[in-house]
């Protein structure tokens, strides 16, 4: 940062004269920051960053650390200086064609090469010419369903030279450079060479982005990556192409279209392209970074691991090991752990090692879609996967994101016990198609994958890759595009469904499938969660599970700055969908209530002021319902021993004014409020006095006298230095009490129903929870 700061700092000299003050007259250094020899790209970097200082910008950095540069409006770039020490300018574009691409770009027109390569007529490169349009394929024409991401394994300018080449048979409709530049080298409506398969160069446009699917050291730029979402988000638009990883697809996600084609099939952007990031810079996060959940079998799910240090799996290429870094991809195992052996594909055979970069068989990339086919524990999720059910680690499901809130269109085979239905690498027209079109029927045109399948009688389920549509075939012919059957479009009545068969996507025919719909996610309504608070002031959710045996999912940070209250206790209960809310008090003695925001990945929407002068009690705590009006109370406690009840109010303040249960409470070391302990629908209140009794205060729900007199509940509650209620954990419908001991050994004591033994003997939870100064 101090070396980009002293750079910044010459070029500013350079073409400034001086430093200045305001920072909106930093525009000369910032465009030459982007190392662009186009004027045009410089000026949009500089655009970009400047937006972004006007703005604001937050994100979890590939390490984990949280990086937020907060909003300065006022600052506006100011073009002054000497302008042609920051960049080149420009070279002129002569082309007639212009390029189709969003104002806010720096693109340029250069056409790949359509030029014959011998004396055969129908030998020609790179592209072929078309008339493919934007939503509902016309008469004759090929619509676009797809975008599909590469990287060009080496530079811009050679790129835009060997797409000039017409031997290379290949193309791509843009071309984006590391420094933001953008190229246009085959029009939107003809059909370039980009994906190595016919059925998805018919229905895509092709973005390549300047780097290298594995390249130490050379990782794929900012100005790329915003540039690159710009363009695809403005062709997704105006193609009416879904913005989603089933659209917006990589090139390791296209198929081979028969047998010999598969393992030599292109892996490309690779496992360093962050998809999370990409999607989300145009504004359709993926869902990484979550609070995770509770998975159910037939559930959709997308795979969403943290582009960060938490997800740096071993990868090689060519046998060279890579030093660690975030990845965009999940490995897939035969068994629930790592020990497990790893997916192998039939294509592949004994071929890359799995921890090649170039081994897609055992790997699930961020974005994709699957069915899942099973739970392990909290941390393993089995998926169907080629045929096959493969599980990977997912912590606290964590690394995947519902698709939906309600069950979605997934495929089905066809009923059956026994067999396959065969799986395509292209969808092509049936043969009796091709008849009087003046265009042959294509080699092995009936042909499917060999080697693939999805067995019948299993119940798998495949999430659908795009819409249901007719095989179709378009045949360019001869370079003139004069003999008969040139430039025609062939479509077929046999209806393919497109799916994430494993790593690619694949066909399905639609004879051969049926129409389902997945398992509705699990909402959270019913699971009571935990907050804790560690030494550094972070605030940590534990979503619980309802299963005694495990009864919380892997912690996830909600944030950090909670070392600035001394008391912090739920009104709400707290639930795994989002709902509780909190309040805490800081060092002054003002209480602030956090309202629930319904969303458990950020449950909280903000703080508000309740009030001032909450300093004079010793003990604040969520009561529940005492009162019986339906709202959360507070019971708080004085240094006399006085308790007291402020009912929740639905105004700016949240309570009312406090209301006197009695004197004598100093005796007490722990008020806990589980809830309804007893089954009779009142909020109950446990306490603990110093010799480790714990007695049971029954609800009445009457505002005058909020309890009824004390009852034993048990001994021996002395061994623990923290005791709370914070719901239903096990499941059973009954609010249970946790307990942690000196040794920092967490336990739940189920509770019962019953107001003479409320709960039962403790079951353990796990140990290192001393780590924690705060529960709620």
């Amino acid at each position: 940062m101090r070396g980009a700061a002293a750079l910044l700092a010459q070029w500013e000299k350079e073409a400034y004269g001086s430093l200045p003050a305001d920072a909106g007259r930093w525009y000369p250094a910032v465009a030459r920051y982007s190392q662009s020899p186009d004027a045009g790209a410089a000026d949009r970097f500089a655009q970009r960053v400047f937006a972004s200082i006007r703005t604001g910008e937050s994100r979890v950095t590939d390490d984990g650390q949280q990086v937020v540069l907060p909003a300065d409006p006022s600052v506006k770039p100011v073009k002054v200086g000497r302008q042609a020490l920051t960049v080149k300018a420009a070279d002129a574009t002569t082309a007639a064609v212009t390029a189709d691409c969003p104002s806010t770009l720096s693109c340029a027109w250069v056409p790949a090469a359509f030029k014959l390569n011998g004396s055969a007529t129908d030998d020609w490169g790179n592209y072929n010419p078309a008339n493919r349009v934007a939503g509902p394929p016309a008469a004759g024409a090929e619509d676009i369903r797809y975008i599909v991401v590469h990287d060009m394994e080496g530079s811009y300018e050679g790129s835009i030279q060997e797409f000039q080449n017409p031997a290379v048979y290949a193309s791509a409709h843009y071309l984006v450079a590391d420094d933001g530049r953008v190229t246009q080298m085959v029009q939107n409506k003809d059909e370039a060479w980009h994906a190595a398969n016919k059925t998805v160069n018919m229905h895509s446009i092709g973005v390549e982005d300047e780097g290298y699917a594995m390249k130490a050291g050379s990782w794929y730029s900012e100005q790329e990556y915003e540039t690159s979402a710009t363009l695809v988000k403005y062709l997704a638009q105006k193609f009416h192409v879904p913005l989603d990883r089933q659209h917006i697809i990589g090139h390791d996600e296209v198929p081979g279209v028969l047998d010999p084609n598969v393992a030599s099939q292109h892996w490309d952007p690779g496992p360093y392209w962050d998809w999370n990031h990409y999607m989300a810079l145009m504004g359709v996060p993926q869902g990484d970074q979550g609070a995770g959940g509770v998975l159910k079998t037939g559930q959709l799910v997308r795979i969403v691991p943290p582009y960060t240090t938490a997800n740096q799996p071993t990868l090689t290429n060519g046998g060279t090991a890579f030093a660690a870094h975030p990845a965009n991809f999940v490995y897939l195992y035969t068994s629930a752990s790592t020990s497990g052996a790893k997916n192998t594909d039939p294509y592949l055979g004994t071929g890359p090692a799995w921890s090649e970069g170039s081994n897609w068989a055992d790997k699930a990339v961020t974005g994709s879609e699957y069915v899942v086919a099973g739970t392990s524990g909290n941390d393993w999720t089995a998926i169907w996967y080629a045929g096959k059910k493969l599980w990977f680690y997912n912590p606290g499901g964590q690394w995947t994101a519902p698709v939906g809130t309600t069950g979605q269109t997934v495929v089905k085979p066809k009923a059956g016990t026994s067999g396959y239905i065969p799986v395509y690498g292209r969808a092509y027209p049936e043969q009796a198609a091709y008849s009087g079109t003046g265009v042959p029927v294509q080699a092995k045109n009936d042909d499917p994958l060999t080697k693939y399948g999805v067995p019948l009688g299993q119940g798998q389920a495949y999430a659908l890759a795009g819409p249901e549509a007719a095989g179709d075939y378009y045949y360019a012919g001869t370079y003139a595009g004069t003999a008969a059957g040139d430039r025609t479009l062939v479509s077929g009545t046999q209806q393919f469904y497109p799916i994430q068969f494993n790593h690619r996507i694949a066909w399905v025919k639609a004879s051969d499938v049926v129409l389902s719909t997945s398992t509705t996610p699990d909402s959270g309504a019913t699971r009571s969660d935990l907050m804790v608070r560690d030494s550094s002031g972070n605030l940590w959710q534990y979503q619980g599970t309802g299963k005694s045996a495990a009864p919380f999912l892997s912690r996830y940070k909600v944030g950090p700055g909670w070392n600035t209250y001394n008391q912090v206790t739920r009104t709400t209960p707290l639930r795994a969908n989002g709902t509780g809310n909190l309040v805490g008090r800081d060092s002054t003695g003002t209480l602030w209530y956090y309202t629930a925001s319904g969303n458990i990945s950020k449950p909280f929407t903000g703080r508000s002021k309740v009030g001032t002068g909450w300093n004079q009690y010793n003990l604040i705590l969520g009561g529940g319902d005492v009162n019986g009006d339906g709202k959360g109370d507070l019971l708080v406690r004085d240094s006399t021993g006085t308790l007291y009840y402020h009912p929740g109010a639905d105004t700016a303040t949240h309570f009312s004014a406090r209301t006197k249960i009695g004197t004598g409470w100093q005796q007490y070391n722990a008020l806990i409020s589980p809830g309804d302990m007893t089954g009779d629908g009142k909020a109950d209140l446990l306490v603990r006095d110093a010799s480790g009794t714990l007695w049971l205060y029954q609800g009445t729900g009457k505002p005058a006298s909020p309890y009824l007199t004390r009852t034993k509940a048990g001994t021996g509650w002395q061994s623990y230095t923290k005791i709370l209620g914070v719901g239903d954990i096990t499941g059973d419908g009954k609010p249970d009490i946790l307990a942690r001991t000196s040794d920092g050994t967490l336990y739940v004591h189920p509770g019962t129903g019953s107001a003479t033994a409320p709960y039962g003997s403790r079951l353990k939870i796990g140990t290192g929870w001393n780590q924690y100064n705060l529960f709620s």
